[in-house]
């Protein structure tokens, strides 16, 4: 039998024996984990397909690139929340490990890919913001449609590229390596890169957005001194400022979703993790559910468009409602005026 070797302080887990990975260890717990699987699995597959639905059913939205990248992020956490709460809960809760090595490899890449879409699909729109605010009057050549359908095709191949390289054969079972004491199967030297892949993305990002908000500083002051010039210009100047606020508020909860487990990641390839540590670990992720289901609601609550768009659906369903609760009223009126003629 092949045996995957993991830290030689730990104890070794066959490929057929994954109880070590299981860390849940009473009732309380998995209750706890499928409570907020479910809760927060449900609401970011609601929310975000809602934001999909206001993004492509508005003319004016699903042709700017910055909502089609917002699009990518919708989509990536709808992917991720499925994956997750479904290969997460039947390991953890339900202990299945009735599945080969690829299967399993092949469930954690559709993880994998998933949230690097997703944070790889921010990065995208906070070069989107970059270009906006750094070059305003050259923004619509340099950020066509075409060029964002491509940026987002390079994105999603990159991600899932890098997201199947375990299940291609680096993995610890196939080199014979040292393993992750967090991923079974997974070898040490992958999640290292893996973690280094996230972190060039984080940064990236918190570059681009230093300079975004820096430059939003700027236009804010320069609205407030020149008040009287309220022209196409202003307005837009506005729209930028107000967007890079909202994707920075949602790159404030990313980081915060995301830090315990990238650092839980980090400690656990230069030291043994206990067990209470590897318990933390799989509470912590649900943090990255959490991530995914708050970002509609920012887009909600800043995007004006989308608030718009939001308002009418709402204002629509409503007068549907109506019309289906005086509908049967206005059948019986009719009905017993005829039988009185």
């Amino acid at each position: 039998m092949n045996i995957c070797k993991i830290h030689e302080n730990t104890s070794k887990c066959s490929v057929n024996n994954m109880e070590c990975f299981m860390v849940l260890s009473t009732q309380a717990q998995k209750i706890s984990i499928a409570t907020l699987c479910g809760l927060f699995g449900t609401l970011c597959i609601f929310e975000n397909s809602l934001v999909l639905y206001l993004i492509f059913s508005s003319p004016g939205t699903r042709r700017k690139p910055s909502y089609l990248f917002i699009s990518s992020l919708a989509l990536a956490d709808i992917l991720a929340s499925i994956i997750f709460v479904c290969s997460f809960v039947n390991f953890h809760v339900f202990n299945e490990i009735d599945f080969s090595k690829e299967t399993f490899l092949l469930q954690l890449g559709g993880v994998n890919t998933s949230f690097s879409a997703s944070l790889s699909s921010l990065l995208l729109t906070a070069l989107d913001r970059y270009i906006s605010i750094s070059r305003p009057s050259k923004y619509k050549l340099l950020m066509t449609r075409k060029r964002a359908w491509i940026a987002l095709g390079v994105l999603w191949v990159t991600c899932a590229t890098i997201a199947s390289l375990p299940v291609l054969g680096w993995n610890c079972c196939t080199l014979n390596s040292t393993c992750s004491e967090l991923f079974p199967f997974v070898d040490d030297n992958y999640l290292s890169s893996w973690i280094c892949f996230i972190m060039v993305l984080l940064g990236c990002i918190v570059y681009a957005y230093t300079h975004v908000l820096r430059r939003a500083h700027q236009h804010v002051a320069y609205m407030e001194k020149h008040q009287v010039q309220v022209g196409k210009q202003s307005t837009r100047m506005r729209m930028d400022v107000m967007l890079a606020k909202t994707l920075v508020m949602v790159l404030t909860v990313l980081v915060l979703c995301w830090s315990p487990v990238l650092i839980l990641m980090i400690y656990s390839i230069f030291a043994r993790l206990s067990n209470r540590l590897r318990k933390v670990f799989a509470f912590c992720s649900t943090l990255c559910l959490l991530n995914s289901m708050v970002n509609p609601i920012i887009y909600a609550l800043r995007s004006k468009e989308l608030y718009s768009s939001l308002r009418m659906v709402f204002s629509r369903f409503r007068r549907w409602l109506k019309a289906s609760e005086e509908s049967p009223e206005a059948e019986s009126t009719h009905k017993s005026s005829m039988i009185e003629t």
